[in-house]
């Protein structure tokens, strides 16, 4: 019983070493993944694709970016805040749908102008 926990935990150190490797072509898509869970993720993110960039991880990475920063400035809004939050969910939604298929795919409307702004990421 105790044999077969350490070996599950082996193979699951295993698999996040794995993850996180900068030699993962996988890695990437990782990194844009995680670019949407929060802004702490974002950070994670940034650090992870400073290490090893990638294509598509500073894509999301981006897009990411730009998505949260509209989430802010609509925030104080008012009366146009409720909006605004629904538009950055949809935008959310179809940006981390883009990161799973591993495909950039720029958000709509704002997409190709996160990539201009943030090219510097």
């Amino acid at each position: 019983m105790i044999e077969e926990n350490t070996s599950a935990s082996e193979e699951a150190k295993d698999q996040i070493k794995g993850a996180f490797d900068p030699n993962n072509p996988d890695q990437g898509k990782t990194v844009a993944i995680i670019a949407h869970l929060t802004l702490i993720g974002w950070v994670i993110a940034l650090v992870m694709n400073n290490g090893n960039k990638s294509e598509i991880g500073s894509f999301y990475i981006r897009q990411s970016l730009g998505i949260m920063l509209i989430s802010i400035v609509g925030s104080f809004i008012p009366f146009v805040n409720i909006l605004v939050w629904i538009f950055v969910f949809v935008l959310w939604i179809m940006s981390i749908i883009g990161a799973f298929s591993g495909e950039k795919k720029p958000v709509f409307l704002l997409g190709s102008y996160f990539q201009e702004w943030f090219k510097s990421l």
